[in-house]
């Protein structure tokens, strides 16, 4: 995602070798007598000024972090909220809200500077910037060269404030508040941070190896819904699942929740530019195309498959478009976006109809919609991916380098296995300490009541 800073780095100092000896050449035929001492005039003059902050890439960027924000809440919330049934809404919705709140206080202790911060062996980041000590308000290059370090800082906490809220569409429903506060805590900690840092941090080694993830197909989606389902193996079905209606109870809030995903979405993946200019407006323009096409592509598979479109269907198959798009948004162009918002309509729609074949009780469909979605994403990626968009990336099987797909496979596998390995572990130590999941009783009551002491809605 973020390979464009380190390409300019690492051929500027050509650029700037060529620009000294074209600048000598001019000076030596304009004046042979003053040769020297107009050649080191001409170093002078083009010697590298120092990262300067550029007031519109700032302002972009401190728009996209509000924009991925609203993501979280209140768009996952009413997503997901809608989608479950009446008596544990609230539980569902404060999930997110929550999050939001814990993860915005772990980013700033510590989770950026294991994600992001000076590198240890390609695996981690150290604590030099625990606490935010040494990120401040001067450009960092190695990451943005024209905006704050502390903006590049909050931007990047948006997408370790969602990715957690993802998952919790997995285990909806049944999960005990405490548990879930701890579980997120550590999962956080310990899976997200060192993936973020493999995928994105300088020096990580699946960036090394030349994988591209533009805004999070690896590290937020396949991620997401990995440890989705490991959460819903670990804390097992739902009471009643396969025998009782579980019908959403709220679909005009799904589809509110829906409709803000993907406007916040412009700022997940077009913000990810990291600057105003025209590698944002076609991340935009690829994000918006492939969105649509996923959309209608999952509207047509259902209606002909069950007789008639629905609004849940529509609505799922947008977010199936979003999550498929966001590695490769940046490095390919409109109608390649339509292809990979057609696979992940496709894709993402026999997911959901083929889960009760493996028997786990994925809720809101975590696992099928960005687990399924991000593995087809970031391999896209590697089929789809041209220089001619994006300079800083490469091109892949389609433009004539079949090597990229391997690369791609290759960090879609290391992810599926860290993060679901990972999480069974977590899983495994939460539930030792607090247990996963609430009781049977509470359980029928409802996480609003059993949980929270309070009613998403009231009667009279």
């Amino acid at each position: 995602m973020r390979s464009h800073n380190s390409s300019m780095k690492k051929f500027l100092p050509v650029l700037l070798s060529l620009t000294m000896l074209a600048g000598g050449a001019a000076l030596y035929a304009h004046d042979a007598d003053a040769q020297a001492p107009a050649a080191e005039a001409s170093s002078a003059a083009v010697a590298p000024a120092p990262p300067k902050i550029d007031t519109g890439d700032t302002a972009w960027v401190l728009v996209s972090t509000a924009l991925v924000l609203l993501m979280t809440a209140p768009g996952v919330a009413l997503f997901y909220g809608g989608m479950t049934r009446s008596k544990n809404a609230l539980g569902t919705i404060m999930q997110s809200f929550i999050i939001l709140c814990l993860i915005s206080l772990q980013w700033v202790l510590w989770g950026y500077s294991l994600a992001f911060g000076p590198d240890i062996g390609g695996i981690i980041g150290n604590l030099d910037w625990f606490a935010l000590n040494g990120v401040g308000g001067e450009p960092y290059p190695a990451y943005a060269a024209t905006i704050p370090h502390h903006a590049f800082m909050l931007f990047q906490m948006m997408f370790a404030v969602i990715t957690p809220a993802l998952i919790t569409g997995a285990f909806a429903e049944r999960i005990k508040f405490s548990a879930f506060i701890l579980f997120t805590l550590l999962w956080a900690t310990f899976i997200y941070d060192p993936l973020c840092h493999w995928v994105w941090g300088v020096g990580g080694w699946v960036r090394t190896l030349g994988a591209l993830d533009f805004a999070g197909g690896t590290v937020v989606h396949i991620s997401s819904g990995m440890a989705g389902l490991a959460c819903a193996i670990m804390v097992r079905k739902r009471l009643g699942h396969g025998k009782e209606p579980m019908h959403p109870h709220n679909l005009p809030m799904t589809l509110t929740g829906a409709a803000l995903l993907w406007f916040g979405w412009f700022g997940f993946n077009a913000g990810s530019a990291l600057g105003a200019g025209a590698l944002a407006a076609s991340t935009f323009l690829t994000t918006n195309t492939a969105t649509a096409a996923s959309a209608l592509t999952w509207m047509i598979l259902e209606w002909w498959y069950r007789g008639k479109p629905s609004a849940l269907g529509a609505a799922t198959g947008a977010v199936a478009g979003l999550v498929a798009i966001t590695p490769a948004s940046g490095f390919v162009g409109p109608i390649s976006s339509i292809w990979i918002g057609m696979g992940a309509g496709g894709f993402c729609y026999l997911a959901v109809m083929l889960k009760p074949l493996f028997g786990y009780d994925d809720a809101l469909d975590a696992v099928g919609v960005h687990g399924v979605g991000g593995m087809w994403g970031a391999l896209a990626t590697g089929l789809f991916a041209s220089k001619a968009v994006n300079s800083a990336g490469a091109d892949g099987l389609f433009f004539g380098n079949p090597a990229q797909l391997g690369i791609q496979a290759m960090a879609v596998l290391v992810t599926i296995v860290f993060v679901f390995v990972g999480t069974l572990i977590i899983l495994a130590i939460v539930g030792a300490i607090t247990g996963l999941r609430v009781s049977e009783e509470d359980e029928q009551t409802g996480l609003d009541l059993s949980q929270h002491d309070e009613k998403a809605y009231s009667q009279g």
